[in-house]
């Protein structure tokens, strides 16, 4: 079935030169929506957002508006309140907002404008990736731009609304993009996350009332206010409406990003925009919301991609990272690919992810290497059930889901084929797919007792 049209609008200005500078940007009716916003009640804004029904595009999908309205009135909370926009931008597969904050800064800038009005913030802090070397010169230059022009600064457009924005780089650690490790890193110490309630929008950055919104779902408010919430709710299904930017890498001809309306199927990303599954071969998996997301069949192909939908098929829309995956991929070592990042990126303040991304990454490793058990699938399932649900953040959630859906065929009957194959490296005693030699397996002492160890 072919797509409906569609005017893409937050890459309609991709590739045009000189996008990232002010000039460029104002020829384009630059901070027009903010003008419009700034002579609005902040009341009025937020519910302009809840009626254009925007969800969070960081991962979660919470409605936008809502969360701005958790934040307490001055009479109840007194004191500043806080933006903090999370460009922390590192889930494997997801690089949607690099492109915002590296070709349409001001965009991005804009936004903030019209959310710190609707919630009465005059302080906002970008908290961006610490890789993100160009992206932040660019962001700083942009600032820099913004309050040369009065877009930012003690009068906002002439107005008597004071907004500071400040760029703080992270220093590379994926908990960070965790909304209260953001925090924590933000106010100068480790980037450990917290227990919630309270939740940020009541005791957040400093003590005091904070939103935290991602840079995707913040590039989307300046065209909400310009064109208003229904043709906003027109775009796409009427429960995930909206544009979306779409990542697409791993086994596909054209990897990028391509922006469409929310809903687009798998099918028309992978082989209308991606060109097809590189080398024709035949589709394996695929991940469809960044690394952490239960992994999907090649029958799912026609799901659409939204949050509802994808839980339909008992995964997660997430950061909308797809990552496609042909019969040349061995299914233990791309999880032992995944789990090792996990086990590395754990903040180690919680045991049962402390530990158990360890164990699991250990446990395919072993597998891979030709060590496999006859016990490891269960064991593996009884450490992701010990993970789930029982740590401060999701990052342990994260790391087990995944594997969950390789290896768990009572609840993802469908994914049968995926535990075949984990099953057939262990009775084989090594990868079937020739991926790497098996190494000899010599038994050790280990905490007191026999255990295996590699021995490579």
């Amino acid at each position: 079935m072919p797509l409906p049209p569609y005017e893409p609008v937050l890459l309609r200005h991709a590739n045009q030169p000189g996008m990232h500078t002010l000039e460029a940007y104002l020829s384009h009716g630059g901070y027009g929506a903010a003008r419009k916003a700034l002579a609005m009640k902040p009341a009025e804004l937020i519910q302009l957002v809840k009626d254009s029904g925007l969800r969070g595009r960081g991962g979660a999908g919470f409605p936008t508006g809502l969360k701005w309205s958790f934040v307490p009135p001055p009479d109840r909370v007194p004191g500043p309140r806080y933006l903090c926009v999370n460009a922390d931008e590192s889930e494997p597969g997801t690089f949607k907002d690099r492109y915002i904050m590296e070709g349409d800064p001001h965009l991005l800038l804009e936004g903030i404008v019209i959310t710190c009005r609707a919630i009465g913030a005059n302080v906002a802090y970008i908290y961006i990736r610490g890789e993100f070397a160009l992206g932040a010169k660019i962001l700083e230059r942009a600032v820099e731009e913004a309050y040369r022009h009065g877009a930012l600064g003690q009068s906002v457009l002439g107005t008597d609304f004071r907004l500071d924005v400040t760029v703080h780089r992270g220093a590379g650690a994926y908990i960070c993009g965790e909304e209260t490790s953001l925090l924590t890193s933000l106010e100068g110490n480790r980037g450990y996350p917290r227990i919630k309630p309270p939740f940020p929008a009541v005791v957040g950055a400093f003590g005091q009332p904070t939103i935290i919104n991602n840079v995707e779902t913040l590039a989307n408010v300046p065209p909400i206010v310009e064109r208003g919430a229904a043709w906003f709710k027109s775009i796409g299904p009427a429960d995930d409406p909206g544009p979306k930017i779409y990542c697409v890498s791993g086994h596909v001809k054209k990897p990028g990003y391509v922006e469409h309306a929310m809903g687009l199927p798998l099918r028309a990303l992978i082989h209308d925009f991606a060109g097809g599954i590189l080398d024709d071969r035949p589709l394996k998996a695929i991940i469809p919301g960044g690394s952490s997301s239960q992994w999907l069949t090649p029958d799912k192909i026609d799901t659409p991609l939204g949050f509802e939908s994808l839980k339909k098929v008992r995964t997660m829309f997430g950061s909308a990272g797809t990552i496609v995956m042909n019969d040349s991929v061995c299914v233990v070592d791309a999880l032992w690919n995944i789990l090792r990042f996990y086990a590395h990126e754990s903040c180690g303040q919680c045991t049962p992810c402390r530990e158990g991304s360890g164990w699991l990454a250990k446990i395919f490793e072993r597998i891979e290497l030709g060590g496999g058990r006859e016990d490891d699938i269960a064991n593996v399932l009884d450490i992701c059930d010990n993970m789930r649900g029982k740590t401060i953040c999701v990052f342990s959630d994260a790391t087990a889901m995944p594997v969950q859906s390789v290896l768990d065929v009572k609840n993802y009957p469908d994914n049968g084929a995926f535990r075949a194959e984990v099953e057939e490296h262990i009775r084989r005693k090594c990868c079937p797919m020739g991926k790497h030699k098996p190494t000899h397996v010599a038994p050790v002492r280990q905490h007191g007792r026999i255990s295996p160890r590699l021995v490579v």
